[in-house]
């Protein structure tokens, strides 16, 4: 993997939440609110310098729907409306990282997941690695067995490979649909199986491999290290198709339409230095730029 690019792909909205949460209020001199997308550029700025990245590109979702929500009418219903300070920061912030001379991926229907997957997908291909910046446990199923995709949680300066999704989760990366069909997602109002937690459904999995593949026969879960085998075995009959429904939501989609790039198309070049100047002015930034750790040349 040392020859190998690193392609940095990172999970717009987590971070853009994570700087809601924790920044005080600001305003552009329009007035509008700034503090999400302030924060956000100021973590993007940061990973940029610290990690020295040669490839980079920032998904964000289009709209709080997708074609989940058509699917699942509770998908993520219990989140409600985007608070009315954030809804206008996440168009600032795709112009920010626009500015910052990073890719921006947007696409109607779906969400920043899918198009980090489908970008990861693309990428090595070309014979790049792909590194996951995001704390989203959706995207362990992109994580790749030959570490050529692998997840890093900012926060807690975590990397997870294909042995660190088994270690946190009990499966293997490409079981986390079947893993988050059982135990379900208090964060995207997923419906589990009720009664199955993490243990039982790693168990389960572990010994059948898939949602469909698990018995029903308590007998056939003889040989499963797991206590109350036989309710897990009845509980899972009883609600399969509702974990199966909950495995296709929580499956990221690896093929958006109109969503291609290549290396090319990726590379971190630095920030426009006009661009920059205008942008930061309008929405009344001072310092901010002189951490910028790349311009592009003229």
């Amino acid at each position: 993997m040392a020859n190998r690019p690193l392609v940095h792909l990172i999970d717009g909205p987590v971070y853009v939440f994570r700087a809601y949460h924790s920044m005080p209020p600001m305003r552009a001199p329009d007035g509008t609110p700034t503090h999400a997308a302030y924060g956000f550029a100021n973590t993007l700025i940061k990973y940029l310098a610290e990690t020295e990245a040669t490839h980079a590109a920032v998904a964000f979702d289009r709209s709080d729907t997708s074609f989940r929500t058509e699917l699942e009418p509770g998908y993520k219903a219990q989140r409600g409306e985007t608070p009315e300070d954030l809804a206008p920061q996440f168009e600032i912030c795709a112009r920010v990282v626009a500015a910052l001379g990073v890719a921006v991926f947007e696409r109607e229907s779906y969400e920043a997941d899918d198009l980090l997957a489908t970008l990861a997908e693309q990428v090595v291909r070309d014979g790049a690695a792909v590194r996951i910046v995001t704390t989203d446990k959706d995207l362990a199923q992109v994580v790749r067995e030959d570490g050529r995709v692998v997840t890093y949680d900012l926060a807690r300066d975590t990397l997870r490979d294909a042995d660190g999704v088994r270690e946190k989760f009990g499966v293997d990366p490409e079981q986390i649909p079947d893993f988050l069909g059982l135990v379900g997602d208090v964060v995207d109002n997923l419906p589990g199986v009720p009664g199955v937690g993490p243990k039982g459904a790693s168990a389960a999995l572990r010994a059948f491999g898939q949602i469909e593949h698990i018995p029903g026969d308590a007998l056939e879960w003889e040989d499963v290290e797991v206590r109350g085998s036989r309710r897990l075995a009845a509980l899972i009959s009883e609600h399969r198709e509702r974990a199966l429904r909950t495995r296709r939501l929580a499956t990221v989609c690896r093929d958006v339409p109109g969503t291609s790039a290549d290396l090319a198309d990726l590379a971190y070049r630095g920030a426009d230095p006009t661009v920059v100047q205008t942008l930061f002015q309008e929405l009344g930034w001072q310092r901010i730029a002189d951490r910028i750790p790349r311009w592009a040349q003229s």
